[in-house]
């Protein structure tokens, strides 16, 4: 092997390594913030999951109580924040569903404010669909 050919090769190597630590890094982040104790699984169990089952079947009552849409969609709000911060976000692919959490939940910040039935469902599928299916597509356990 020539020396410019193992030097390519050296370097190949290098890049590989690195790009296997970041990977790594990458997805272990998923699973737990750099800094905070709690992991992607204990939000989603503890925060996310029965928020937005509590948010569903508000929205499925006869009488709405708008006041606890607000709150369990204010939440979700911030949960979609919080997916995305200490350095959880893997991918793309995450960064996107935590962006349609943010923007389908404020939407339904907005709707209940307005007493709007029709507008919240309409976020609150945006929210179930592009948000957390598109995500646990790709990186549901």
């Amino acid at each position: 092997m020539t020396k410019s050919r193992a030097a390519q090769f050296l370097a190949s190597l290098a890049l590989l390594a690195m790009v296997g630590v970041f990977a790594g890094d990458a997805l272990a982040q998923k699973t737990k913030g750099k800094t905070r104790a709690a992991t992607t699984k204990q939000l989603m169990k503890g925060l996310v999951a029965p928020t937005c089952g509590d948010l569903k079947k508000l929205l499925e009552e006869k009488e709405i109580n708008w006041d606890n849409v607000g709150v369990k969609a204010a939440v979700l709000n911030e949960a979609g924040y919080l997916l995305l911060d200490d350095g959880r976000c893997p991918d793309g692919d995450w960064a996107k569903s935590s962006e349609a959490i943010q923007k389908a939940s404020a939407a339904i910040l907005e709707a209940a404010g307005n007493k709007d039935a029709d507008a919240a469902n309409a976020a609150f599928k945006k929210l179930t669909g592009e948000g957390c299916a598109a995500c646990h597509k790709v990186h549901k356990n």
